[in-house]
This record gives C-alpha cells, structure tokens and sequence, in this order.
C-alpha cells in the first residue's frame, strides 16, 4: 500500500522558501481538511501498527489541543508512541514553521524508542527539513528510506531535501520516480508534476540585469596624494611640483550596468556564460571610463571533489581611449567539505595584459590561490554545496531563529603573484608579491550585508626609473575595503549601498594614493 502521509503534501507549498537563487511560484496549498478527508486513509498511520519487537502497549496519546506536551522519556525498553495525533495536527491550516521547530526536539527525544520505525523518520525529517535542518533532515529521511524504500512521504520530502542541497538532478530523478508510480493518489500527480516542470526548468536560466549608481569620489583620476615629488638629476634630488592635472580630482558620478548570465546544467556538469558591460560618467571627461567583460565557465560538481576551468576576455577604455586588453585562463579545485561546515580549494590563474599606447606595459600576470569557503552549519543552502559555486542568499521567508553569528559565510585566501614583462625594457622588470582576500556576507535585516578586505605587496625585480629614488626597485603595497548592503524590494528590484576605500603605498611618492567613494543604487532584474 502506498504510504503518502497528509503532512507531507503541505510540505509541498513553501516550495518558494526554498533556498534557491531562482524563487519558485507557490504550489496549490490543500487544507487540512481537505487533505486529511481524501488522503490519510491511503497512510499506514491512519491504522497505528505494532512494530517487531516492540510493545504497543504504551501508545501517546497527545490531545490535538496542546499539541507540544513533555515527551516521554527515552526509554529504549519502551515501544515506540503512536505518531497518529501528532501527524493530524500538522495538516492544520494554522501549523506554521515554528510548530515544526518546537516540535523537532520532541521527536529526537523518541528516537532511541523509536530506531525501527519508519513513521517516525519520515516525520522527523519533515520537521527538520522545515525547521532549516536540512542535513540532519537528509539523514533522517535516508533512514527512512532504508526501512522502507517505497515509502511514499519519505520520497515526497527527500527529493525536496536534495533540491535545497543543490542536486537538483538526484531530485528530479526522486521526484519523476514518485510521478511514475501506479498507487499515486490522483490529488499528488498535478502537484508532483507541476514541481518537476518548475525544477527541470532550473537546468536552464538566462538573466538579464540592469544597474544604475550615483555616488561622489575623492580621486576620479586615481591621481597620486603627494602635489610634489623628488627627482634624482645628476646625482642630485630635485623637487617637482605636479602639474594640476595630475592632481586628484574630486566629483559625483554615475555608473550604469548591464549584465547577461546564462547557466545550463546537466547531470554531471554545468556551463556558466556572462557578458558584462560598465560605464562611469562624471565632470571630469578625461576620467570616464566603459568596461567589457566576457566570461565562459565549465564546472564538475561533486559530493567529494569539484572543479572549473573557465576564460575571459576583458577591455577597458578610460577618457575616450582605449587603456587594456587583458585575456585570462583559470582552474579551480574544491575538496569535500571539512568539519562539516568548510570548503577548501585551490586555483591558478593567467592573463595576458595588452597596453593599447605603451606597450612597454604589456605583460602575462599568473596567480597561484589557496581558499577555504566557510559558511555556518545553519547557513547552509542549495547552491552552497558545490564549493566552487559558492553559497547564495538566505530567502526573507526561510526559518531565521538563528543567531547573527548562525548565518556568516567568509572566504579567506591567499595567493602568490608573477607578472612577467612581454618586452625587457619595462620599468622595473619582473614583478613578484602576495596577495591576501577575505569575502564575507551576513544576510541581516530582510537583506545581505556584503564585505570584501585584500591586501596587496608586490616588488619589482628592477629598479623603476633613473629619476626617482636613484632608480630604486619600486615597492609597492595595496589595501582596499568595500562594505556592501543589498536590500530586495520586489522580487526584481534591488536597493544597493556601497563604501569602498583604498590606500596605496610606495618608495615611490608618484606611486602613493588613496580613493574613498560612497554610493547608492538600484538594480533590475528582467
């Protein structure tokens, strides 16, 4: 007999809590009613079961009013309680998240009565999955499973677990099995059917996004900070006073964005395309700026080991004129998870660097990364697993009980830098640092509070210049912050605040600077 139990069709409705990227249109929500009148008789919880080896004799019996009485002790010499009422009470019209948060610990409380009992792991997997559990939901679930494969609610509940975890394609696999049984009760088939089209759509997503920006910055032109510098002439140091032009200049602007993303996925596989186009306007013409970018990925996700290798190509034009072209190759690496909550992976990079008007500049910049992605046990989500993919943002409506601190992600890296002159009479020669990163993102107050830190040292193999500094080797360190808040309004609109501040130094005054711009926008998403 097929085992479909009432609860886990309403598991069906918060299909748009999901945390995906991409949120879903909300299912058709059956009252309990409804729910309980034409489908618990096809449950084997409609008629309570002795389990083998256990006795019956104590079944629990909490009243359906007060729903959430002290649990029985953990008594392994006692039988499992009968799950009847509680699993009536959740098909409910007024059960809401919270009632399967509080009634979550309850049911742990049981399980050492209750190791054999299918009923009980399938109930218990549908409270954790709803209380944002989502591993401990899988295990549970994956019991199940285990003692009974053909268990219809299970099923229901697993393929929607996988779905939050990111295998999309395990889920639809699991879904479509469902679908395909002859003892599906009519009322599940349009809702099952309805989730496979909505998630076998996600194997293929395009998106269009528009932004625009106003903002002030202090230093448009990324001008130096000193108005004199030192010269070495004949042996001896000269003072220059900078022309005004190479001053900073300080001003509003605007910036506009487009950008296109395609992703198509596959049972093994995924391919990412961006193109990307960006411009800065302002006062001060000679410092506009229009960036394009074009990008290409492929991705082997896995359980235990994940990698990419992706391209790009990159122009940008600042006053009116073409600066670079840079084009780039990178691999990327992601062992399993450690201590359950941490990604490490390791990457190389190279990029070949055209100046367009000095093409002594020209040069093959390569990168060496080690990272871990980090992310809280409870911040877990369906995009997040990949590692390489990293995580997304947690939805308004998914369970937020947890504490601030619950909900971080951070990616700390470090890497090893090389740029290699194309030509030999490049100022300084060869170019040799490090580099350390740290991204780190804090959903909070109905949006995403996004932080980016790095830290930049690199030296020349050379020195720089005859005039300064009696051709020192240039020595050059680089900070940067960026503070970010990105609050949604609509499902297609997005508020967006930015800070960013950025420090150079340097044994070379012409090569000291500083930048802070504050800004505000919005963005639209087709």
């Amino acid at each position: 007999m097929l085992k479909f139990p009432c609860q886990f069709i309403q598991l069906l409705s918060p299909i748009s809590r999901s945390r995906q990227t991409t949120k879903l249109a909300v299912l058709p929500f059956l009252t309990s009613l409804t729910c309980a009148a034409s489908l618990l008789s096809h449950s084997a919880l409609a008629q309570p079961q002795e389990q083998p080896g256990l006795s019956s004799q104590t079944p629990f019996q909490a009243p359906f009013q007060a729903p959430f009485q002290a649990p029985l002790a953990a008594d392994s010499s006692q039988g499992c309680p009968d799950l009847t009422s509680w699993i009536r009470q959740t098909t409910s019209v007024n059960w809401t998240i919270g009632d399967w948060v509080a009634l979550e610990p309850q049911l742990r409380a049981l399980q050492n009565r209750c190791l054999r009992n299918v009923e009980y792991y399938a109930l218990l997997g549908a409270a954790q999955l709803n209380s944002g559990r989502l591993m401990l939901a899988l295990e549970s679930l994956e019991r199940a499973l285990l003692l009974d494969p053909q268990h219809g609610g299970a099923q229901i509940d697993y393929a929607q677990a996988l779905f939050r975890r990111g295998e999309l394609f395990s889920a639809l696999a699991m879904n479509q099995r469902i679908i395909d049984r002859e003892d599906l009760p009519t009322t599940l088939r349009p809702m099952l059917t309805e989730r496979q089209r909505q998630w076998r759509s996600l194997t293929k997503q395009h998106t269009l996004r528009a932004e625009i920006q106003a903002g002030y910055d202090n230093n448009l032109n990324g001008a130096p900070t000193p108005s004199e510098i030192t010269l070495t002439l004949s042996g001896e140091d000269v003072l220059l006073a900078l022309d005004e032009s190479y001053h900073a200049i300080a001003g509003p602007y605007m910036n506009a964005r487009l950008r296109s993303t395609y992703r198509e996925m596959a049972p093994n596989s995924q391919q990412n395309w961006l193109f990307d186009v960006r411009g800065r306007i302002s006062e001060d013409e000679a410092s506009d700026l229009v960036q394009l970018d074009g990008r290409y990925a492929y991705i082997r996700p896995s359980r235990a080991r994940s990698w990419q290798v992706s391209g790009g190509l990159s122009h940008l034009m600042f006053g009116g004129k073409p600066l670079y072209t840079a084009a780039g190759a990178e691999a990327q690496i992601a062992s399993q998870r450690v201590m359950s909550s941490c990604t490490p992976f390791a990457g190389v990079a190279s990029q070949y660097q055209l100046f367009h008007n000095q093409s002594t500049l020209n040069a093959i910049e390569s990168k060496i990364t080690l990272g871990v992605n980090c992310q809280s046990a409870n911040s877990f989500n369906a995009q997040g697993s990949g590692g390489l993919l990293g995580g997304e943002e947690r939805q308004p409506n998914e369970p937020s009980g947890h504490k601030w601190w619950q909900r971080m992600q951070w990616t700390p890296t470090a890497s090893i830098l090389h740029s290699e002159p194309v030509k030999n009479n490049r100022p300084g020669n060869r170019r040799t640092g490090w580099q350390i990163n740290l991204d780190w993102r804090l959903p909070i107050w109905s949006g995403t509070l996004n932080a980016q830190f790095s830290h930049t040292e690199m030296d020349d193999s050379d020195g720089y210049s005859p005039v300064l500094a009696n051709n020192a080797k240039r020595k050059i360190d680089r900070s940067y912050a960026l503070i970010q808040y990105r609050l949604p309004v609509t499902s297609q609109t997005t508020l967006q605040w930015n800070a960013f501040w950025q420090r150079q130094h340097s044994n070379l005054d012409l090569f000291k600077s500083r930048d802070r711009t504050l800004e505000f926008g919005v963005q639209y998403r087709f």
